[in-house]
């Protein structure tokens, strides 16, 4: 990702604007950040922090965004990320996130249920809210990112949690939205503490893809402050 955005926009204008929940929230800045390419690839994150009256939208991409209409100039701040930026060894980092497991859907007698192709059915994923479950969750998200659909083989996410510093974890906030005339929430958990880069190039990779689920819906964005210990 090069460009890092910062728009602060009041309530009232986001009210009038409609943009009511966090799936709002990603049309609008798809709509009117990268205006024009209603089919392109969405390669951008989100985050929004929601403050008294007014709420602070960050969004990391690759393609420059535009300032939307309904932003004012001086709520609009943008940065291009520098390649040297990312060559740190510690970050102090800023996470919100939707940490979730997925519980394999099961028959009253535990047999895996089917779709009707044959194949196991998806299993369901549930939020977690215990902070040793949500402190392992992140660990692992260090060790391992996700898995490529491809090979089926785990990529790292190049970091770890520098574990002698405090790490802060607040309790799971639900984040109700609606999309396609569905409502459904995501829990959302915000991760505050000191990273140690281990591996750059698959760190790297991390910091523009983002850390978890829901990432369409403003949650995985790493904000990141370098540090030294």
């Amino acid at each position: 990702m090069k460009w890092l955005a910062r728009l602060d926009v009041d309530a009232e204008t986001a009210c009038a604007e409609r943009i009511v929940d966090s799936y709002a929230w990603h049309k609008r800045v798809w709509e009117d950040c990268f205006p024009g390419a209603p089919d392109d690839h969405r390669d951008f994150l989100t985050r929004i922090d929601q403050g008294e009256g007014t709420f602070r939208v960050w969004v990391l991409a690759e393609k420059k965004p535009l300032r939307p209409k309904w932003c004012s100039p001086e709520n609009f701040a943008i940065n291009e990320v520098s390649p040297s930026f990312l060559t740190h060894r510690y970050y102090a980092f800023d996470l919100r996130a939707n940490p979730v497991k997925t519980i394999a859907q099961r028959g009253p007698d535990g047999e895996a249920l089917l779709r009707a192709d044959g194949k196991r059915k998806s299993g369901k994923r549930v939020p977690l809210v215990k902070q040793e479950d949500l402190h392992d969750w992140l660990v692992r998200k260090g060790r391992v990112r996700c898995r490529d659909q491809k090979t089926g083989l785990d990529i790292p996410g190049g970091f770890r949690i520098v574990e002698d510093r405090p790490l802060e974890i607040s309790p799971m906030v639900e984040s109700h939205f609606r999309k396609k005339g569905q409502d459904g929430y995501h829990g959302g958990v915000q991760f505050r503490g000191i990273l140690e880069v281990i591996d750059r190039e698959k760190f790297i990779e991390t910091y523009q893809s983002g850390i978890g689920s829901a990432k369409s819906f403003g949650f995985g964005l790493l904000l990141l402050a370098p540090i030294n210990l």
